[in-house]
């Protein structure tokens, strides 16, 4: 499991009018921004391999984002980025598998080749399910969303050596959870809609992951998703 719980004192976001960090030099940098889950992924995989002295944070204002660091830093101008050895690594699923291979701390990948094989196929699967979901929301969510959550808890029948997608948390309950965490939150706030119901496997998945303080240290106030999901989804 884990080293034991950090607590840090977050950085507050830097906006259009903050200056930049000393870049390249020298520090090792994980640019996020709080709300977004793909940077949450990057950010869970660092504080689990207890690299939170070894990794600074650096937290980007979405709305008003500065223009050094699409300038300077990442010419995507998205969130998740890593800063080091003086290059920068993008797009969160190679973040967090290039975090787990070059740093120290627990592994979040798997020895077992069946295992390595699933993990490949269900971190592919992501986008399929990530984009399925948040297209539902233009027409009968739960109608549509559910084949993409049924998939999902046939997965965590897979391995019955824990509660995780490959038996042990790894780098593929990091690539979900993140999405999890909204879409529980907007069903249940706007449909009243429960996506475990008849998923005891998926219920149990979320409640394992709940329990990993590398995951809680991440977690902001569910209000704060439900917002700006409506904002996003339900705006007229």
């Amino acid at each position: 499991m884990a080293t034991a719980s950090v607590q840090e004192n977050l950085p507050p976001s830097l906006d259009a009018n903050s200056e930049p960090p000393p870049l390249f030099d020298g520090t090792t940098r994980l640019y996020i921004a709080y709300v977004c889950p793909f940077a949450q992924r990057a950010w869970i995989t660092r504080n689990y391999k207890g690299l939170q002295d070894s990794i600074k944070l650096v937290a980007i204002k979405l709305q008003s984002r500065p223009a050094w660091y699409k300038e300077k830093v990442y010419a995507a101008n998205t969130v998740p980025s890593l800063e080091h050895n003086g290059k920068i690594i993008g797009e969160s699923l190679d973040v967090i598998k290039y975090l787990d291979s070059n740093f120290e701390g627990p592994s979040l990948s798997p020895n077992d080749p069946a295992k390595k094989e699933f993990a490949e196929e269900l971190i592919a699967y992501t986008d399929t399910f990530t984009k399925t979901v948040f297209s539902s929301f233009k027409g009968d969510p739960i109608k549509e969303s559910g084949p993409v959550f049924d998939h999902i808890e046939e997965a965590l029948h897979k391995f019955d050596d824990g509660p995780f997608f490959l038996g042990e948390f790894s780098l593929v309950d990091i690539a979900y959870i993140t999405f999890f965490e909204r879409f529980q939150i907007f069903f249940s706030g706007v449909w009243k809609h429960d996506i475990t119901a008849g998923r005891p496997k998926l219920a149990k998945w979320i409640e394992e992951v709940h329990k990993i303080d590398a995951y809680k240290q991440t977690k902001i106030d569910p209000n704060e998703h439900l917002e700006t999901f409506k904002a996003r989804f339900l705006a007229k």
